[in-house]
């Protein structure tokens, strides 16, 4: 079942055609990676689907719900909600609190936002920096906690937007398992990445941009092999790693 629809999104900035006519589908419970080099218009890509930009033509539907010319929260009502690239926490108030504000979107009763935030915290090994300020935490941890506020939100759909950068290995196999796990509750990621170890462990389907344009969309295996892919991000040497 189609969740998620872009339909000739486009976007300008002046003279720059940022995104330019691109269409995608996502279906419900998918994984999708949205890969391409910097500048390629990932980001413009999400926030126009998250409602911080407004396309100059083409239509978004959720649910085959019209959400072109909605703003951002409430779109996050109708459950997409997105993580940012440069995470900001709210320094000065708890990891706990952080994830409230999240949780407060969706739910009434502050009890019942604190037990939501607290399982989430303890989900993604945050448990211990609970009651921390956030301006404390490293980033490893400020990437999870901008993960939780997210699901704080109980979202169907969660755009991630290069969760992983600036990780270790060890730190990113880590939420490569955290984020298997999401998804196997049912919600529907979309995953701006360039840690490719991520995007080919996690993705059912990857889509490749480049100058706003869609070059390669298919299966993880297929598209890294792409010729045009191989030349506009990956280079010849991520296919001799590959072995």
């Amino acid at each position: 079942m189609t969740v998620l629809t872009a339909d000739k999104l486009t976007k300008r900035f002046g003279g720059l055609v940022a995104i330019d006519a691109l269409s995608f589908e996502l279906q419900a419970g998918e994984v999708l990676g949205l890969i391409g080099p910097n500048g390629a218009g990932k980001t413009t890509v999400f926030n126009c689907l998250s409602g911080f930009l407004r396309p100059d033509e083409g239509n978004i539907e959720l649910n085959h719900q019209p959400i072109t010319l909605l703003k951002p929260h409430q779109i996050c009502q109708l459950g997409m909600v997105r993580t940012f690239q440069i995470v900001k926490p709210f320094q000065s108030i708890s990891v706990l609190d952080n994830v409230m504000i999240g949780a407060l979107s969706k739910e009434k009763s502050a009890v019942r936002a604190e037990k939501i935030s607290l399982e989430i915290i303890s989900f993604l090994g945050l448990s211990g920096q609970a009651d921390d300020k956030a301006r404390g935490l490293p980033l490893p941890l400020r990437k999870r906690l901008e993960l939780a506020r997210a699901l704080a939100t109980q979202p169907k759909i969660l755009l991630l937007d290069e969760v992983m950068a600036g990780l270790n290995p060890t730190e990113v196999d880590e939420l490569i398992t955290l984020l298997k796990a999401v998804n196997a509750k049912g919600t529907a990621i979309v995953l701006i990445e360039h840690v490719m170890r991520g995007v080919m462990a996690l993705s059912q389907r990857v889509i490749v941009i480049n100058h706003g344009v869609k070059i390669a969309e298919g299966l993880p295996e297929a598209v890294v092999k792409d010729k045009e892919v191989i030349e506009a991000y990956l280079g010849k040497e991520f296919l001799s790693a590959q072995g």
